[in-house]
């Protein structure tokens, strides 16, 4: 019997790496999960409620286009967040409700990536460190993933412009992650108008992963789409991703939406006909409720400055250490993170993920080496103790 051959040079996941590394070693303490950005905060006391009141419907095929009362919530939200015009959020036409950001970061590839451009195998441009996701998207696209390097040196983001013509011009699709995933970097607009302004030079997609956007100290990230608007782009060139995970501590509802150009929705409707997953009717409802209620994201940002604090103070004099602009994770360079990784769990009991195990080798055209060789990642997902509690484990070992 055979199988398949396409997913064999992907690394094992990162978090079954994880438990590998650590199965051997008794942990020097009451374990610190820091390992898994699963938000730990309540969720908005409204949800259950209105699930239950809508559990009436699970009698029926959820649609696939998503009902419209949670179109509408989206469509309402992207106006008041982003101040979008109704030609950039049209509930028909430019809104598409997902099972997860996962589930649209991988099939939105697969819908809108084409088999060859100019005659070649495409490339699909991914940052690195990334959300592991994309290499699998664009591996089931047949195209080429091509890791850019997110460093100090490139403020943490992709130096999408330093890319070498010849492989622009195979570029199909450029993902994304703002605020970014691991580091916290946040894409500004000159940034956003760079790279849009460089798809359409080379004709690709950008798929924005926006679902941390909520998530920040002072100053709300830019959204792509607005940037987008603002220099009058093709609204084709550009999916953006959003979730519930995050923004209001839902990532068991699996909420979330893409909204781009009603070319790329008609395309990707239709393989969601065949292949999709919608979110069952009473989830869907208690998603629109949740996108049409702010004081939830302020109470649960309010939280997540308090652990930014907490980060600074405790582990703001150390070498290697960076602030997050926003998101929920620490990306602390500490010379070698897996054996790092094993120290910490070795002698504190904290869970930690190696940054190589969220990254790949970079190609030699752009410096090579592992952008996350050096590096561990630390969720901030815990209450304020827990976390305070997590931060000093790790500077007394470390220091």
């Amino acid at each position: 019997m055979q199988f398949p051959t396409r997913f064999e040079s992907l690394p094992e996941y990162a978090f079954p790496r994880l438990r590998a590394l650590l199965k051997d070693t008794e942990p020097g303490g009451p374990e610190i999960p820091m390992s898994i950005g699963e938000p730990q905060h309540a969720i908005p006391d409204f949800v259950p409620g209105i699930m239950l009141e809508h559990s009436a419907t699970l009698s029926k095929y959820p649609p696939n286009e998503g009902i419209p009362q949670l179109r509408q919530a989206i469509s309402d939200w992207l106006a008041l967040r982003y101040g979008l015009a109704e030609g950039y959020r049209d509930p028909e036409r430019n809104i598409l409700p997902l099972n997860g950001t996962r589930e649209g970061l991988f099939n939105t590839c697969l819908a809108l990536s084409p088999e060859t451009k100019n005659g070649q195998r495409p490339a699909i441009l991914l940052p690195n460190p990334f959300y592991q996701c994309y290499a699998v998207a664009a591996t089931m696209a047949g195209a080429e993933p091509i890791y850019l390097p997110c460093t100090a040196e490139t403020g943490h983001l992709p130096d999408f412009a330093g890319v070498p013509a010849n492989i622009l011009d195979r570029t199909t699709v450029a993902y994304i992650c703002s605020p970014a995933n691991p580091q916290g970097a946040v894409a500004d607009r000159t940034y956003w108008k760079t790279l849009l302004e460089l798809a359409e030079a080379h004709d690709f997609r950008v798929f924005a992963d926006e679902c941390y956007c909520e998530i920040y100290r002072d100053t709300p990230p830019v959204g792509a789409l607005a940037v987008l608007a603002e220099i009058d782009a093709n609204p084709d060139r550009l999916v953006i991703f959003h979730s519930l995970s995050k923004r209001s501590n839902l990532a068991g509802l699996r909420s979330g939406f893409a909204a781009t150009g009603a070319g790329n929705i008609a395309r990707m409707m239709q393989l969601r006909s065949y292949a999709g997953a919608p979110m069952p009717i009473p989830a869907q409802y208690a998603a629109a409720a949740t996108w049409a209620e702010e004081s939830h994201v302020v109470a649960n940002r309010a939280l997540y400055r308090e652990k930014f604090v907490l980060a600074d103070d405790i582990l703001g004099n150390m070498p290697g250490y960076m602030s997050p602009q926003a998101g929920f994770f620490l990306w602390l360079r500490v010379g070698d993170g897996e054996a790092t990784a094993l120290r910490l769990w070795r002698e504190a009991g904290v869970r930690c993920l190696p940054g190589k195990y969220l990254s790949r080798p970079a190609p030699d055209w752009s410096g090579g080496g592992d952008p996350g060789s050096e590096y561990v990642r630390l969720a901030l997902v815990a209450s304020a103790p827990e976390v305070r509690r997590g931060l000093e484990a790790v500077r007394a070992v470390l220091t």
